[in-house]
């Protein structure tokens, strides 16, 4: 009873930010489902494609909101302050970078795209790789922006537009797929290029909302005033930078163990891609929640760092630990006990379906260590100490996991289960350290 009172008021401030971020987390899960049982059923072939091209992607994608990230524990310093004006003139800043970041990613995805023949994956997937990755190249920009206006909401405890705003443009991506992948209401059969038109679509519709929302509506009236009379200066620039890069590169070599491992996946085959999309899909229910919470820790974090109060800093880090738990243990159950359903509801394909059979107990071992990782990456965040984190993902990642995924999965040869073996490894090892450096910082009572 005493442990729960000393966390009652944290538990309740992070249920009341973290639960919209994450019911519009669970709006861009039930999107990824449609999108994979869509594809799914429409050909194997697709969703081995889409497997290739979405694990691709999703490094860039979550590098570059990774990037974004920085935004936050700055806008929450000043919103926790009550400096207004100064965060929206932060906001300019962040359009401003988060714009030549996307010109970045743009470059090295056309890079890769002009050399997808060359990674080893099945030759009659390519017409459907190439043709998707295009569609998906261009939305970069799209999504970065979003970003930016996303993580500007979070950090002054908005987290509630977003929501609406996610949850809207899944609704019309749930249809808009419907009608493109299967040629209907006149438009022509497009199959997974359908799919992909469907999310540039709504990437542009979500991010016209948010700009609609944040100069037009009375609520961020004050914000406006700062974003309106500022400038693009040196010093905003390089504080984003500074706190950007280094949650970027974190979250980028984490997102590239998943990358990688999908390259290496497809060296097995259409079937294995196939059936690690179904679960990538299977896992980003936990992940995507996690994250929900997580963001929910660093707009606390960064709210008490802004007032130089350790010991709530301490506290809503903990007990965003303790509710992450409880997610993991609610979702982890009912993925055990659907384990043998879960492949027969992307496809029909009987080999697939046993591959993601194999895949479910590796996944339901890294649940714990991913859900911590995420707790204590965002605390870390929240106070700003992101330059260890790119070590510590190195090392977590790189020298850790692959090398673990590549040697179970080929030199043992333990195939696909083997590879992901990649994946409980390498989060153990994050959430590990992670823990350490949150609370070696935070332990004395100021944090330089």
């Amino acid at each position: 009873m005493k442990f729960f009172k000393k966390y009652k008021s944290h538990y309740i401030a992070l249920l009341y930010l973290g639960l919209p971020i994450v019911i519009g987390q669970i709006g861009v899960i039930i999107v990824g489902f449609a999108d994979t049982l869509m594809v799914g059923h429409y050909s194997m072939e697709g969703l081995a494609a889409a497997s290739f091209v979405n694990n691709v992607f999703n490094l860039a994608i979550i590098f570059g909101t990774g990037f974004a990230y920085g935004l936050t524990p700055i806008v929450g310093s000043l919103f926790g302050n009550k400096e207004l004006p100064a965060a929206g003139r932060i906001l300019k800043n962040s359009l401003f970078a988060n714009v030549l970041v996307a010109i970045l990613l743009t470059i090295v995805m056309t890079i890769l795209y002009f050399n997808v023949e060359k990674i080893g994956q099945p030759k009659e997937l390519i017409p459907l790789i190439k043709s998707y990755f295009i569609v998906l190249l261009i939305s970069i920009i799209f999504i970065m922006l979003f970003n930016a206006f996303k993580q500007f909401a979070d950090g002054i405890t908005d987290t509630r537009t977003a929501m609406w705003i996610l949850l809207g443009g899944n609704v019309i991506h749930i249809v808009s797929n419907y009608i493109l992948i299967h040629g209907k209401l006149g438009m022509p059969e497009l199959g997974l290029l359908g799919a992909g038109i469907s999310t540039l679509f709504v990437r542009i519709i979500m991010l016209v909302a948010f700009v609609v929302i944040f100069f037009f509506t009375k609520r961020y009236a004050l914000y406006r005033g700062g974003f309106s009379r500022s400038s693009i200066n040196k010093f905003d620039f390089n504080k984003l930078n500074k706190i950007g890069w280094p949650v970027a590169f974190q979250m980028g070599m984490e997102a590239a163990s998943f990358s990688l491992s999908a390259v290496m996946i497809g060296w097995l085959g259409a079937v294995a891609l196939a059936a690690h999309q179904i679960m990538v899909t299977v896992s980003t229910v936990s992940f995507m929640m996690f994250y929900g919470m997580g963001a929910a820790i660093a707009v606390r974090v960064s709210n008490f760092k802004g007032r130089d109060d350790v010991l709530n800093i301490r506290n809503s880090a903990f007990a965003g630990a303790h509710i992450i738990i409880l997610m993991a243990i609610i979702t982890s159950s009912l993925i055990f006990l659907l384990r043998n359903y879960i492949g027969g509801w992307f496809t029909d394909e009987y080999e697939v379906n046993m591959v993601v059979i194999t895949l479910v107990f590796p996944m339901l071992i890294y649940q714990f260590s991913d859900g911590m990782q995420i707790a204590f990456a965002n605390a870390l965040r929240g106070i700003a100490d992101v330059k260890v984190m790119m070590i510590i993902a190195f090392i977590s990642y790189f020298i850790v996991a692959l090398p673990i995924g590549y040697i179970c999965g080929f030199i043992l040869g333990w195939g696909v289960p083997g590879v992901w073996m990649t994946f409980p490894t390498g989060l153990s090892c994050a959430a590990i350290l992670m823990f350490w450096r949150f609370h070696k910082k935070t332990r004395n009572i100021n944090i330089p």
